[in-house]
């Protein structure tokens, strides 16, 4: 799957919004997840998970930051993401239909956020945009 340079347009333009509130989003994204699947709680036993914790706050500006890469690396996102490739599957073990859970979140996340800019044409290059993502951080696990 690839990005046509339209797709890639619409990403960086959204990105351009998000980058603006990137930490509540991130936030948000993840208590979305939180309480949509629960079962995605058992990898963070030490955290906070109480909607606005610091820890939650702290690890939605990770996850944004790492979408955020992956943006400014269109044309590279494995490489962008490799060594987090590696942390999530080498080390926390990480089931990988997270990644994809964690996709869903944000696009809904991103799409209450900027209704007017999340049109259909928006939704389909976030979607492929993230599935990348999503294959290039559970790549490592095959």
């Amino acid at each position: 799957m690839s990005l046509t340079k339209t797709d890639k347009a619409i990403i960086l333009t959204i990105w351009n919004k998000i980058a603006t509130q990137a930490d509540s989003v991130g936030t948000e994204a993840l208590e979305r997840l939180f309480a949509s699947f629960p079962q995605t709680k058992t990898y963070f036993p030490h955290f906070d998970l109480h909607p606005g914790s610091a820890q939650l706050k702290a690890h939605g500006a990770k996850v944004v930051s790492a979408i955020g890469d992956a943006v400014k690396h269109i044309d590279n996102v494995g490489s962008a993401l490799s060594k987090l490739s590696e942390l999530h599957a080498y080390i926390l073990r990480v089931d990988p239909v997270n990644f994809k859970l964690l996709s869903h979140t944000f696009l809904v996340t991103v799409a209450a956020r900027f209704p007017a800019d999340f049109t259909a044409e928006a939704h389909a290059a976030w979607d492929k945009f993230l599935s990348i993502v999503s294959s290039v951080l559970t790549e490592k696990y095959r």
